[in-house]
């Protein structure tokens, strides 16, 4: 057999194979892109979601900054002006320090109101003053939908409304799905005949089917190394008890809600402002975020820092888990330190919100979030449109048929 048999057998081959991998990105394409658009427009929302918190909430989320002397107030009278203004059974379960001067202190308390319902509600703070700015309710847990808007958006891009337990689940094996969806096409993408230019640019002046496809292809490809990592990491905050035992095949990881406080003899917790300052002793540099209570006997407090200056490291985020009880630093966030696996598992969040890179990985996600619904359109048509030039075409197979049989 010569050499151009040989490559028209070659080329054969992979053609059919490729019928295999459109199968399976058109049927994953039409039964999930729907949930995929969803996923993208409100995880374009969530890259943005501090801003247009404040956007539309201004006077509840944000300050004025003091002309002199701009100095926070200690983080103690900040907590104790939040609990004063919920009732005595109200429990702090999370805290956000402001992200810039203008921002306002948010606490976060469970309170019980009747048998098995408990509402969670935000109380903010002015940071310069510890004075109550005002309080609103987030969520009920005899509700699925949310109080606020940016908390529905968060509840429907993480579980689809359908609740913690069952929603986590069913959007991280979508997540999985999906990641299958995207790779298959990308390898239905793939040029066989080597026509690069072709494949990587949409045809000037071309018809509206030929426009339909070329939008399909090359969006899907432009955003694919963008939504691989971002699709994988939502998995994995998802669904980490899956995650992490297959990550461990590769490299030991640890996951830091797995860590427990231990009572003492005489149980007495720390203050949630004394774990911060055992954090900003381990990391001097940067501003606290994100602060997770300890509502249980045995859990911990995790306080997680931003813009933590150290060398070795292009993430500057930090998280700290500390035992409740004993105040001993149990684990760390730290992408300068740990193994392969622990390091893999730190770029999961900043990978996921865009924070990763700044404003340029911030806006990548967005892109790529809004690419979403144009994906799933653009492959709805295509799908149509060759739906409806094989039936035209068995229909003029049949005419032609039946006139050949009358000529008979």
């Amino acid at each position: 057999m010569n050499k151009p048999d040989t490559q028209r057998n070659s080329l054969r081959e992979l053609k059919s194979r490729r019928k295999l991998w459109l199968n399976v990105h058109l049927w994953l394409g039409l039964a999930l892109g729907l949930f995929l658009s969803i996923f993208g427009i409100t995880g374009s929302i969530l890259v943005f979601h501090a801003e247009i918190n404040e956007l539309l909430n201004p006077q509840l989320l944000t300050v004025t900054v003091p002309k002199t002397h701009p100095a926070y107030r200690p983080l103690a009278d900040i907590f104790q002006a939040g609990q004063a203004a919920m009732p005595e059974t109200a429990v702090n379960t999370f805290a956000n320090y402001p992200r810039n001067d203008a921002a306002a202190f948010k606490l976060v308390y469970a309170l019980p109101v009747a048998d098995a319902v408990t509402e969670h509600w935000e109380v903010y703070v002015n940071p310069y003053t510890a004075q109550v700015i005002g309080k609103r309710l987030k969520t009920s847990s005899d509700s699925l939908i949310p109080k606020t808007f940016i908390g529905l958006v968060f509840e429907l891009h993480y579980a689809l409304l359908l609740g913690e337990d069952l929603g986590y689940t069913v959007v991280g094996i979508m997540g999985v799905l999906l990641i299958i969806s995207v790779l298959t096409g990308l390898i239905l993408w793939w040029p066989l005949t080597g026509k690069w230019r072709q494949a990587l640019t949409i045809k000037r002046r071309a018809s509206a089917e030929r426009l339909n496809f070329d939008l399909h292809k090359t969006s899907g490809f432009y955003t694919t190394v963008v939504l691989v990592p971002v699709l994988f990491s939502g998995v994995y905050m998802d669904i980490p008890e899956r995650v992490v035992p297959v990550l461990e095949l590769f490299s030991p990881v640890t996951y830091r809600y797995w860590f427990q406080s231990h009572p003492l003899a005489n149980p007495k917790s720390i203050t949630l402002p004394e774990a911060v300052a055992i954090a900003e002793q381990r990391y001097p540099t940067g501003r606290p975020d994100w602060l997770y209570a300890a509502t249980q006997p045995t859990d911990t407090y995790t306080v997680c820092k931003d813009g933590v200056a150290e060398q070795g490291s292009w993430l500057h985020r930090r998280c700290v888990v500390i035992d409740q009880y004993s105040g001993k630093i149990l684990d760390v966030d730290d992408p300068a330190i740990g193994t392969a696996g622990e390091v893999f598992t730190h770029w999961q969040w900043p990978l996921h919100s865009g924070q990763a890179f700044g404003w340029t990985g911030r806006i990548l996600v967005f892109l790529s979030g809004l690419a979403c619904p144009v994906l799933f359109v653009t492959g709805v048509i295509r799908w149509w449109q060759k739906r409806q030039a094989k039936q035209m075409g068995g229909r003029q197979r049949g005419s032609h048929n039946r006139r050949w049989g009358k000529q008979r």
